[in-house]
């Protein structure tokens, strides 16, 4: 097919785009940075610099470029610094999980667009109730905790919008597996504690892996929500210990909650001591998903060991957050 990926430069787009040329699809790029134009070529795609917000130059590329299929794979993440508001963190890519998911499906109807799929997110999205594993039909968490609500009311607004088309959103879970990711400096520093008893339970998936996912889902009929995590998800208390040994790190801090809430606010919290993980099931039963790292474990060894080893005394700090970015 001929497949317009947004978010083409991105973490996870810079990982999909070989995969979906070696698959035999033929791409363009769309990023909305000069300085990406030449990555995305690299790559093997033709670049095309476009702002998702605009709707009005997203019809013009998308009718001019004639893409058999779009994925939407862009979010605004890059260099992103962490704070106690989701909300304000998240300010931009919410924008994207809306108006830019907008522009894209408008565009889609009109030029006649047969696949549509995009990006979501897994992890502490499902009800803090029942069993620590969720599926895909299990219910989404209703009570948010406070400055997160507009985060998680975007990727619903996404997923609703998505499937409403008749394409697939894909329930990602924490990427890790960039050399510079997100979770590599505050590990090291030890600025990412344990939160009370750790058991907010993570979903994990290598970029890789996440990348893998997106090419399956072309070949789907219908639509579609699908968790794309690697198995054995894992309460805090389990995983990050193990990467902080993988980087060669002291063990993380203990915080409790009070103390988590006041610096790092509610939502730091509820992840680290409630959140649901999810299951991939339903991936691997449908779309045939298979992963290069089937667990964070062996991920986790094989990634963060290497770059440890790879910086050795002279270590750079961390200048892109451990998700998709465009």
């Amino acid at each position: 097919m001929r497949v317009l990926v947004a978010g083409a430069s991105g973490a996870l787009g810079s990982r999909l785009v070989p995969q979906l040329i070696e698959a035999g699809h033929e791409v363009i790029g769309a990023h909305n940075s000069p300085a990406s134009a030449e990555l995305v070529r690299t790559l093997g795609a033709q670049p095309v610099r476009v702002n998702l917000l605009d709707a009005r130059a997203v019809r013009k590329t998308v009718l001019e470029n004639e893409p058999e299929a779009i994925i939407h794979q862009a979010t605004a993440l890059a260099n992103m610094k962490w704070g106690r508001s989701l909300d304000k963190v998240f300010a931009k890519t919410n924008e994207l999980r809306i108006k830019g998911t907008d522009a894209l499906v408008a565009a889609a109807k009109e030029a006649g667009v047969r696949r549509f799929v995009a990006q979501s997110f897994a992890p502490y999205r499902y009800a803090r109730e029942g069993g620590p594993i969720k599926t895909e039909d299990d219910p989404l968490a209703s009570n948010h905790p406070k400055n997160a609500a507009e985060t998680f009311e975007a990727m619903t607004y996404l997923e609703q919008k998505v499937t409403e088309f008749g394409g697939i959103a894909l329930r990602y879970g924490g990427f890790y597996g960039d050399a510079n990711d997100g979770l590599i400096e505050p590990v090291r520093k030890r600025q990412y504690p344990i939160v009370g008893n750790g058991g907010g339970i993570s979903s994990w998936i290598h970029l890789e892996d996440g990348a893998t996912a997106a090419v399956l889902a072309l070949e789907h009929d219908g639509a579609a929500i699908y968790n794309v995590v690697a198995a054995e998800p894992a309460p805090v208390r389990e995983w990050l210990p193990a990467l902080a040994q993988a980087l060669g790190a002291k063990p993380p801090r203990r915080f409790p909650k009070a103390l988590a809430r006041l610096f790092a606010g509610e939502a730091a919290v509820i992840m680290g001591t409630e959140a649901r993980g999810a299951s991939n099931a339903k991936a691997k039963r449908e779309l045939g998903l298979t992963l290069r790292y089937p667990t964070w474990r062996t991920g986790f060894a094989a990634t963060y060991s290497a770059i440890s080893a790879a910086d050795g005394p002279n270590r750079q700090p961390a200048t892109r957050a451990s998700h998709s970015t465009s």
